[in-house]
Parts: structure tokens; sequence; C-alpha cells
């Protein structure tokens, strides 16, 4: 009789837990997809030397793209 209990209330926990239990908010799934959520950026090669950098740190000038100043004076 216990073994039938135990039995019954072990598939009520089962089908609780899978099919009726809602994930938490933030819970792993949640920040796995934030992970991914990463903004490219586009990186260019400066005239002068070569070394590349990102377009928002480059230097633009005269429809070049510079590294620092030191490569745009030089």
């Amino acid at each position: 009789m216990i073994l039938k209990t135990l039995l019954v209330l072990a598939v009520i926990g089962i089908v609780y837990f899978l099919f009726i239990k809602k994930p938490r908010v933030g819970s792993t799934q949640d920040k796995s997809a934030s992970k991914t959520d990463h903004k490219s950026e586009d990186m260019m090669a400066c005239s002068r030397c070569g070394t590349y950098t990102s377009v928002s740190d480059s230097i633009l000038k005269g429809g070049h793209y510079y590294c620092s100043s030191e490569c745009l004076n030089g």
C-alpha cells in the first residue's frame, strides 16, 4: 500500500516538473541569449602603417582611415 502511494506521488511530481512548472525569470536560458547579442563593428586598416582599428576608434581624413594622430600627421 505504501509503495503504491509513493509511486502515485512520484508520477504526480514528474508530471508537475515536466509540464506545469514554469521557468523562473532570469533563468540560464535568458542569460545565454543575452550573451549572444554582441554588436559587431567593422575594422579598417590604417592607410599608413596597416594596423587594424575599429571604425569608431579610427580617424577619417580625405577618405582614408588612420589609427592615430601620429600616422595622420606623419
